[in-house]
């Protein structure tokens, strides 16, 4: 698609207000993936031939910018985004751990992106497209700011270095249970080398507990130690009883649709065709703006 001058204008302002979550603009350059000098015209408002289409896309991906006629969408403070974002919290300003292993389609990805969006040395990582040990931590790395080409060892060092000398910094592993298992020995060794200096939050749904468990129980080098870091639990905000799950999941799609949803929307006939399920929901209001164009 054509990357027109207004949308990269509303890139420039995405990229303005995220700013605010790094201590300088090579630092945040750096994670954006452009070199510091056009980061700075871009800054002064210069955009013609500095960026490629491909890398201005890239940019509005990673922070979330439209680039199409899509419909807008309001954080709503579901149960689960009240939950996880107190967990993120916690675990950030205290340099703690925990692993969240729920259900799908509750809001887990949602709430754990809009964190990061509004909390500085917060960054979030989707396990399912860095699957290796190599890949992970240098996306870890570029999304703090730290160079992550040359020598692995390089680039591991240095971010450990710089991970204990920020303040509070948080790393949010969603898909978790997509690593290959060199990378889960990483992250064992990352965490040794940043203790009580980074804050460590894992998710997943029910296929990570299963996974992490059946590694412990085959005694698989690496699991027990690495789970004894993450707290020895699993984290659930979804309740076990049937009934009440569902109930659970219907009330949250209701939150989510009325605050989504266009006036005078049948909410009960969305919650009842999303079945509770928050994608659903999205697809069914859809539907209506559609509709009612």
């Amino acid at each position: 698609m054509e990357i027109t001058s207004e949308i990269k204008k509303r890139i420039a302002g995405a990229i303005g207000a995220d700013r605010e979550n790094y201590p300088s603009d090579n630092r945040h350059a750096t994670a954006l993936g452009i070199a510091p000098s056009v980061y700075n015209a871009i800054k002064k408002g210069n955009y013609d031939r500095q960026v490629s289409d491909a890398n201005w896309i890239g940019i509005a991906r990673r922070l979330g910018v439209q680039l199409r006629d899509e419909m807008e969408w309001s954080a709503a403070i579901t149960p689960t985004y009240a939950f996880i974002s107190k967990q993120l919290e916690v675990c950030q300003q205290s340099g703690l751990s925990a692993i969240m292993c729920d259900m799908p389609n509750i809001g887990k990805t949602f709430t754990a992106r809009a964190y990061v969006k509004q909390h500085r040395h917060a960054v979030y990582v989707d396990c399912s497209q860095v699957k290796t040990k190599l890949k992970l931590i240098r996306f870890i790395a570029k999304e703090f700011g730290v160079g992550s080409y040359g020598r692995y060892s390089d680039v591991y060092e240095d971010l450990v270095a710089y991970l204990r000398t920020i303040d509070t910094p948080l790393i949010i592993l969603d898909e978790a249970g997509d690593l290959q298992y060199e990378a889960f020995l990483e992250l064992k060794a990352l965490w040794n080398a940043t203790e009580r200096c980074c804050g460590w939050y894992m998710m997943g749904a029910d296929g990570l507990q299963e996974k992490i468990t059946r590694a412990i129980e085959g005694k698989k080098v690496g699991y027990t130690e690495m789970f004894s870091r993450y707290g020895d639990t699993y984290s659930k905000v979804t309740p076990d009883d049937a009934k009440e799950r569902e109930k659970f999941m219907k009330a949250q799609a209701a939150i989510v649709a009325k605050i989504n949803a266009p006036a005078g929307a049948d909410i009960a006939k969305i919650v009842n065709a999303s079945k509770g399920g928050l994608r659903r929901v999205y697809t069914e209001i859809e539907k209506i703006r559609r509709a009612g164009a």
